[in-house]
């Protein structure tokens, strides 16, 4: 398999581009003022940017600029000190990681970094429609601070409707389990689609389709 390497972008036109992926992937442009005091980790595959994501380990974060301060008294989030916090963003993983195994080494390299901020909770927000997303971040058990219409300030950008929830560190290394699990079973799928196509390939250039693809 080939070796995906990790670090840490700095550099100004690194920055810059993770913003432009970021921005044509999910359609949100992040600001790059947030981007340059928080920790940038790229991925890269024969010095290519395949993966991208942030770690926020000091406020301000953004994830809660969108959440109206009454929800806050509805949960029983025990915060503190905003340091007790972090949040994750920018998260982009590019089709050129086209198996399972792969896009897990991003997952826990994610998971790594988490761990190592040795903080209390994770916020987590996704848009509301990315249901892939969705799935992955159930599966840390977080409990749900807002969904719906963001709150936008003047000049930001965002989803048009978001979820901002939040779960404890541990509790994402407790359910490492899960996304093991998930990565076998995808693995799996994709070895039987394999499969599936080797039995549809034509014997000869007259014989027929023996099975049509899934």
């Amino acid at each position: 398999m080939k070796n995906i390497k990790f670090r840490t972008i700095t550099d100004k036109n690194g920055i810059e581009n993770v913003l432009d992926i970021v921005e044509r992937y999910s359609g949100v442009r992040l600001p790059t003022e947030y981007a340059n005091r928080n920790k940038v980790v790229g991925a890269f595959l024969q010095d290519k940017l395949v993966a991208t994501y942030m770690v926020i380990t000091k406020p301000d974060f953004r994830s809660l600029m969108f959440v109206p301060s009454d929800n806050w008294k509805k949960t029983n989030l025990s915060v503190t000190d905003d340091y007790d916090m972090m949040e994750i963003n920018g998260l982009w993983i590019s089709p050129a990681l086209k198996t399972p195994l792969m896009q897990g080494r991003i997952w826990a390299h994610l998971i790594k970094d988490i761990f190592m901020s040795k903080k209390k909770y994770v916020l987590l927000m996704r848009d509301s429609r990315n249901k892939i997303m969705e799935r992955f971040l159930n599966m840390a058990n977080p409990t749900t601070l807002y969904d719906g219409p963001p709150m936008l300030m003047a000049g930001a950008t965002s989803h048009e409707k978001i979820q901002v929830s939040f779960t404890t560190r541990w509790g994402i290394i407790l359910n490492c389990h899960k996304y093991v699990g998930e990565i076998r079973s995808r693995m799996k799928r994709a070895k039987e689609f394999e499969k599936a196509r080797s039995y549809s390939a034509p014997v000869n250039n007259n014989a027929a389709t023996l099975a049509q693809p899934i």
